[in-house]
């Protein structure tokens, strides 16, 4: 079944932490927003200057809309957990049970929605302080899959783990 993914990003993201995911989750079949505060935005990566075009704003689409959250890392999600409008947004798709992926500094928002307490997850190690005080479980591994909704990795070196365990939650 095809599965509906908003993906929250703005400039500064980690380039293949956006690129390889999505384009595995489009080879599966799987349909990826583009998010960011309004339509037709040029967001910029950060390590190779990857250029993307948002697909909506915030304000032009609700969880209802999607079936998982992706937020790959970089400084995007500390951006725009700034931003009360993106902090509801993800808190909704943890809330609701709905799939969340988050890689690298992608917690970040998780933290601010204020969405960790008792889960396990993983991150970037200098989030991991945030994490715990956050109320998370930090666990030092490649890839961490919390009651079969939360998918985490922490770096780059860990995106083939994220992808297949990603797949598998978006499959279900």
């Amino acid at each position: 079944m095809i599965k509906k993914i908003a993906v929250l990003l703005t400039n500064e993201f980690e380039d293949s932490e956006y690129t390889e995911p999505a384009k595995a989750f489009e080879e599966a079949g799987h349909k990826l927003t583009v998010i960011e505060k309004s339509k037709g935005e040029t967001v910029k990566g950060k390590t190779d200057g990857v250029e993307v075009t948002t697909d909506a704003g915030i304000d032009d689409v609700t969880p209802e809309d999607f079936d998982a959250l992706f937020i790959p890392g970089g400084f995007s999600p500390d951006i725009l957990r700034a931003d009360d409008r993106f902090v509801t947004f993800t808190k909704a798709f943890m809330d609701d049970q709905k799939p969340v992926f988050a890689i690298c500094h992608g917690p970040q928002l998780l933290i601010t929605a204020e969405a960790l307490k008792g889960r396990d997850i993983t991150g970037y190690t200098s989030i991991k302080i945030d994490l715990q005080n956050a109320g998370a479980h930090f666990h030092d591994k490649e890839v961490v899959v919390c009651h079969d909704q939360l998918v985490s990795s922490r770096t780059p070196d860990d995106i083939p783990a994220f992808i297949r365990e990603s797949l598998k939650l978006l499959n279900k």
